[in-house]
């Protein structure tokens, strides 16, 4: 059945959009992945709670653990509670925390589910933060917190940290200390100005190769307590310069959204096997599951054309769903789920629902249509009209 309707194009004209047809990626059972693969996944609001969604965060618990639930029975990973894009724009830390312990303990039913989950500073009022030493405290709080649930950390950026400290010893300071008392291997997460402009010169410099020689040797002194360290920063040649300076066994998680195929698939370098691939950490994971899932199987078998095949199509909607401001980025994510019937309505935390335009929406939803991601046409076409016509397009 052949599937149209009307879509606003680059230069706001209203014209007819024909899907192309095609069958919904589906990845096949059972198959182990060769790359660690987390999704950092979004909540799902509560559209009905008598709140002011600016100001206040409600969220719909059992669709927020029913996505986390299919993240897994799709074999990937779920980075909790550690997305910039809602986290500290609308997700506070006492709920970033109950949803931290109701992930976990989902996670307990799932047999070999991986769960992490974000450590920071996001409770500190910002503005009254003047010492290193009160954001110290701000993670070991948070740490203790996460801990005492059994909880894996991924060590979050700090815009606290960043708003503070005077150069890359403080820097040290700080990670000497909470990387020294963590009970089990950390996440460290590198996230660029793009994602959140207050992590500008995060690492005590604005060069992002001296920044990095901060980075690395901070894992250098720890090498035991770091897992990984996921990098944010939409350039693909500086994650692939770092993570060949890795200590042996210390995962590159990518987190570009914009590159995450190539470097994904890797490029061999080198006898330690971390050094020639990355590992992923993605906030686009979550949009595009079933293709992430399908190409890492096909890789696991060493068929990196056909996971290439899948995952190529993908990366210019990610791109576009990252397009600057990227701090927006979220509202695709969420966009995608809604149109997949993943949840019941397109309504988020902090109403960034609202931070794209119409355009923006239609061309992300062309390019879903072309990689092969909407899973449920019909549904997906009732929903993007019903958003069109919200906007005055009927």
């Amino acid at each position: 059945m052949t599937l149209s309707l009307k879509l606003p194009n680059a230069s706001g004209a209203i014209e007819a959009y024909t899907l192309r047809g095609t069958t919904p990626v589906k990845p096949a059972a059972g198959v182990k992945f060769n790359r660690i693969a987390y999704s950092a996944a979004h909540v799902v609001a509560d559209p009905l709670a008598a709140i002011d969604p600016w100001l206040q965060c409600a969220v719909d618990w059992d669709a927020t653990i029913a996505y986390r639930q299919r993240l897994w029975s799709l074999g990937l990973g779920v980075a909790e509670a550690m997305d910039t894009a809602q986290r500290g724009m609308g997700l506070d830390w006492p709920t970033s925390l109950e949803l931290i312990r109701r992930s976990l303990d989902a996670a307990k039913d799932v047999p070999g589910a991986l769960i992490a989950s974000g450590c920071g500073t996001d409770h500190l009022v910002l503005e009254n933060v003047k010492t290193v030493d009160e954001v110290i405290a701000g993670y070991e709080e948070q740490m203790a917190a996460i801990e005492k649930l059994g909880g894996k950390l991924i060590v979050m950026a700090s815009r606290a940290l960043a708003r503070v400290a005077k150069s890359p010893a403080d820097y040290e300071r700080v990670y000497d200390r909470i990387l020294s008392q963590a009970k089990q291997p950390v996440v460290l997460h590198w996230l660029g100005d793009m994602f959140d402009p207050a992590l500008k010169g995060y690492w005590g410099n604005d060069d992002a190769d001296k920044a990095m020689d901060t980075a690395l040797a901070v894992i250098a002194a720890h090498p035991d307590k770091v897992d990984g360290i996921k990098i944010s920063l939409l350039d693909k040649d500086k994650e692939i310069a770092m993570r060949r300076r890795l200590p042996a066994g210390v995962r590159m998680y990518t987190g570009d959204d914009f590159n995450y195929a190539e470097l994904i698939a890797g490029d061999g370098h080198g006898a330690e096997i971390t050094h020639g691939q990355s590992d992923a950490l993605l906030g686009i994971f979550d949009a595009i599951a079933p293709a992430a899932a399908a190409a890492l199987g096909e890789l696991a078998q060493g068929k990196v054309q056909a996971f290439h095949d899948i995952l190529g199509p993908t990366v210019p909607l990610s791109r576009h769903i990252f397009a600057a401001p990227t701090r927006f980025y979220k509202t695709g994510v969420v966009f995608m789920a809604w149109l997949n019937g993943h949840q019941r309505h397109f309504s988020m935390v902090g109403g960034q629902q609202s931070t794209r335009s119409l355009l923006h929406f239609a061309e992300l939803f062309r390019l879903a249509d072309a990689a092969n991601l909407l899973e449920q046409p019909e549904l997906a076409v009732h929903r993007m009209k019903t958003l069109a016509a919200l906007h005055g397009v009927e």
